[in-house]
């Protein structure tokens, strides 16, 4: 299957080297060997050269926020990969950088006798200033590839201020990409010429991750130059978990989804996130698998586009509500990362958000707490604590409580800007599903994106919607979620996990 053109983008001017020994694809944001254009557009390429492909999937140490907890998850899917390729004949080779900076140069030596470098269009945190400071030392062809999510993020320049209009011109735009999905298994009888390990001299200086370390031992992330404060966590990373975690939602969560993922203790909500961020699941084999489970097909789709949450897939409105969390909701921060390069910056805000903020910024606070106050979850607030502590322990937060985590960080902070700085920190710090856009878009939610303003007008929040926990007790089964991750708890915080 050839890859649509819309989701392809040069990174650099250089030409295609057609005599060059092999493609590269750097796997860098999806990483699964299943449903993923950028592999099947290296196997594309690698094709029509009729060169062997040599896969690089690497994980640095340096950037910000690195731990024991993202490098066991993304280590996690690194050892499924290793599994996958093993055997196709594609040179598979996962470089985990044992010191910051000791990479450097792994990517052009591959590139160095490449046909071409083929990676991952992913639209937010360091990845798109690293791959094009890379393209520009390269030497040779670098194609982007967007495996994002079923709209291409290129398909509009338009960047939408809210979900209802995104979700108007997907109704009138989505059906014609579809069918526009990735393979289910590229690798199968991809009929490239055989290549079993990079050039050993590449290998040498740049050897492969051990055993130990795609093995998660503790002992062989201790050796590493990352947080080891921020510990491991139960869920484990990978295709295989991704995929054994939507087959468990599909079988017996999506039914109660619509009414049960509010509530902490129904344990609703798809816990997918986490895999869809480090790309280890695609959004398109989500998408899939709710419509076989639906028995559903591009012909039942409605052809009134209104932008109602209802009625336009012709599911059942549990796979509906599903359906408009992971594709209007996700796609919305998508769409908004790719076109702004300030999707993290205050100034972004809408016009309405920051000027009533800044009318109320002088309010008065009855509670004020620093970043260490909230990273240690001690306020006065039992519902808040217990949430902070579910994202310290777990890497996870219930979605209905995120939302009211960052509304209180707003109200309890002394500035709006000390209150976004502690939301990102935080968040980016703990949550498995962190650095994402989604990441951005809730966050920025909290200070006004994508919402309206409300009235009454209300001390310190000015227009901005309003939550408290009274209301969140009232409204909310937490009665089991509170006992989980009550005052008893505090004492785990930052152990050994």
């Amino acid at each position: 299957m050839t890859v649509p053109d819309i989701r392809l983008r040069a990174l650099n001017d250089d030409d295609v080297r057609p005599d060059g020994e092999h493609v590269v694809y750097w796997m860098t944001s999806f990483r699964r060997t299943r449903f993923n254009h950028s592999l099947d557009r290296a196997i594309e390429l690698a094709r029509q050269f009729d060169r062997p492909l040599v896969v690089l999937e690497a994980l640095r140490v340096g950037y910000r926020w690195a731990s024991d907890r993202f490098h066991r998850f993304a280590i996690d899917g690194m050892a499924d990969n290793r599994a996958a390729f093993r055997g196709t004949g594609i040179a598979y080779h996962p470089y985990v950088e044992p010191t910051e900076g000791a990479g450097k140069g792994l990517l052009e030596a591959l590139a160095e006798k490449a046909c071409v470098v083929v990676t991952d269009d992913f639209p937010s945190f360091f990845l798109p200033r690293m791959q094009h400071a890379a393209a520009q030392k390269v030497g040779v062809r670098m194609e982007a590839v967007d495996s994002n999510g079923l709209y291409p993020l290129r398909a509009t320049e338009k960047v939408f201020a809210r979900a209802v209009d995104l979700r108007r011109h997907l109704q009138k735009s989505l059906p014609e990409h579809l069918n526009d999905r990735p393979l289910a298994d590229p690798l199968k009888e991809h009929g490239l010429p055989s290549l079993d390990a990079i050039p050993a001299v590449i290998a040498e200086r740049w050897p492969a991750a051990s055993a130990a370390l795609l093995k998660g031992a503790p002992e062989a992330l201790a050796a590493l130059p990352i947080d080891h404060d921020v510990h491991t966590v139960e869920m484990r990373g990978g295709q295989k978990a991704g995929y054994d975690v939507l087959a468990g939602f599909v079988d017996s969560r999506l039914a109660a989804y619509g009414e049960g993922r509010n509530h902490p203790d129904e344990d609703a909500a798809s816990g997918l996130s986490p895999y869809l961020h480090w790309g280890h699941v695609s959004a398109h084999e989500v998408f899939w698998t709710i419509a076989r489970h639906e028995d559903w097909s591009p012909d039942k789709l409605s052809t009134t586009a209104r932008g109602n949450r209802e009625g336009w897939w012709n599911m059942s409105a549990t796979a509906e509500s599903f359906l408009d969390e992971l594709i209007t909701w996700r796609e919305l921060g998508y769409n908004m990362c790719s076109h702004r390069d300030d999707y993290d910056q205050f100034a972004s805000l809408p016009e309405w958000a920051q000027r009533t903020m800044s009318e109320h910024a002088g309010d008065d606070r009855p509670h004020i707490y620093d970043l260490a106050a909230f990273e240690r979850a001690e306020t006065h607030d039992e519902i808040w604590n217990a949430a902070q502590r579910e994202l310290v322990l777990t890497g996870r937060m219930h979605n209905y409580l995120r939302m009211l985590w960052g509304k209180k960080i707003y109200e309890w902070s002394a500035t709006p800007q000390d209150a976004l700085d502690v939301m990102i920190e935080l968040n980016n710090k703990y949550a498995l599903d962190g650095r994402n856009p989604n990441s951005y878009s809730g966050i920025f939610w909290v200070l006004g994106r994508y919402d309206r303003a409300w009235g009454p007008e209300r001390p310190i929040f000015g227009k901005l919607r309003y939550m408290t926990s009274d209301s969140t007790r009232r409204k909310l089964k937490l009665g089991g979620y509170l006992q989980t991750y009550g005052q008893a708890r505090q004492g785990d915080l930052f152990g050994t996990g």
